[in-house]
């Protein structure tokens, strides 16, 4: 073994430990990684990091069917926001409230953990607008609805959508009863 590759095998180990110990200073300081559902610039359904590997199986499975199909359209589903931890989740509502100037106000774009469909892992927030658009002419077929007006993002799982259509929206999550305390 030479030099160089001994200085590797020896670092290695040592980079694990300096790695694993700045994801512990981060979180300290509020930044979150994939573990906590953080989505890298790209992932698609396809990906098997905690915020799509975390999603309802069920949910996931039309969302892969959908994707699959969409792509023979020349669509892709690049995944925004899916599962989260409710660490995540209480640190978006909080970046909410301050950004929105009250509760009330957030309430309208974040949900609180203990009632967030994300943090369930039955929402997923998906773009570009033409992987939107897809799913708003095609995502009753498979389930797919998209649950609020003021989020064309957001999709959640209503496997009732596939006979009867999705439901009718709420304005925003603050008027979805599933959310009230």
């Amino acid at each position: 073994m030479t030099r160089s590759e001994s200085a590797r095998v020896l670092a290695a180990p040592a980079f694990a430990v300096f790695r694993r110990t700045v994801r512990r200073v981060l979180r300290r300081r509020g930044a979150l990684s994939e573990a906590d559902g953080a989505v890298p610039h790209g992932t698609t359904v396809f990906a098997e990091i905690p915020a799509v590997a975390n999603l309802d199986p069920v949910f996931l499975s039309a969302l892969r069917r959908a994707a699959k199909d969409a792509a023979n359209d020349g669509v892709e589903f690049r995944v925004n926001s899916g599962w989260r931890s409710p660490a995540y989740q209480n640190q978006l509502r909080r970046k909410a409230i301050v950004k929105y100037g009250s509760e009330q106000e957030a309430a309208r774009w974040v949900a609180t953990a203990d009632r967030s469909a994300h943090v369930l892992g039955n929402a997923i927030d998906l773009g570009p607008y033409e992987a939107t658009a897809w799913l708003s002419e095609h995502g009753a077929a498979y389930g797919l609805c998209q649950i609020y007006r003021n989020e064309p993002w957001h999709y959640e799982l209503r496997p009732e959508a596939v006979d009867h259509g999705c439901p009718p929206m709420y304005a925003d999550p603050s008027q979805d009863p599933r959310l009230q305390r």
